[in-house]
């Protein structure tokens, strides 16, 4: 029997950095809980989601993974003040890292999606095996209005899951839409009643962990063999052009707008 990572020593709620973890019965529940910032995700929550997905992938006790979000909200995405520093998506970075720490998950990942969902908060559900939404629950990828491009493989697992002209849509056109869409497009399972997908993902997460643990794992990756190697690619260039365009005067212009919050203006660009 291999031994839990210390982190993960004893069932039971434990708050780290804004993500509350929460394991019991075979499922550890990884909770965005950021109040005041719709639990926009930074650099030190991004490293404790990876800790606890790396631990997670060793740990015996861990059968399933679910992502939630607290204080009415899923996320709304990566902190934008750390685009400021031009390393999100660097080698070793704790995005990049996460990221990989998904990619890389021998076990079920779940999420239950409430409130928004924007930039990674929509990028990382591409990752994950089984998605419910509440009916209120609200999407967004807006790289593209950021002068970013989008991360986490969304570019070659988007148009796999929906469609090339659908993940045209979304990706640039960059608008809100509703948990149906995200269901008909193909990256959500169920949309559920409005403050139930947390606890329709868990059910979910606990049906798993009830399972064969060995068998469990060797059908996701079997059902996800023939895009690995497309997907680490996709990474790889994605990660390349975001750092690239981090450092761009468009980007300064779109950052400089938000923080004014006033309307970007890209015309004198070309």
């Amino acid at each position: 029997m291999m031994r839990a990572p210390k982190s993960l020593e004893g069932d039971g709620i434990m708050p780290i950095e804004n993500i509350v973890r929460d394991l019991r019965e075979g499922v550890l529940e990884l909770a965005f809980d950021r109040p005041g910032k719709k639990n926009a995700i930074d650099a030190a929550m991004y490293v404790t989601l990876s800790e606890a997905l790396e631990e997670a992938a060793s740990d015996d006790r861990v059968r399933a993974v679910v992502f939630v979000g607290r204080n009415g909200d899923f996320t709304s995405g990566n902190d934008i003040a750390d685009f400021a520093s031009g390393k999100v998506l660097a080698a070793g970075s704790p995005v990049l890292r996460f990221i990989e720490a998904l990619v890389a998950a021998p076990k079920p990942l779940i999420a239950g999606v409430e409130g928004l969902a924007v930039g990674i908060g929509v990028t990382l559900l591409l990752q994950c095996d089984l998605v419910y939404a509440g009916r209120a629950a609200r999407f967004r990828m807006p790289f593209v209005d950021l002068a970013l491009v989008p991360e986490a493989g969304s570019t070659y697992l988007l148009p796999r899951i929906a469609g090339r002209q659908r993940a045209a849509e979304l990706v640039l056109l960059g608008e809100v839409f509703g948990a149906e869409k995200a269901r008909d497009f193909g990256f959500v399972n169920e949309v559920v009643t409005e403050g139930e997908a947390g606890a329709k993902a868990r059910e979910a997460a606990l049906a798993m962990a009830a399972k064969p643990p060995a068998a469990m794992r060797f059908a996701k990756e079997l059902l996800r063999r023939g895009e690995k190697e497309g997907l680490r690619e996709a990474i790889e260039r994605e990660s390349a052009i975001f750092r690239e365009r981090v450092a761009s005067p468009e980007a300064a212009e779109a950052f400089s707008a938000f923080a004014q919050k006033r309307k970007a203006d890209f015309s004198r660009f070309s």
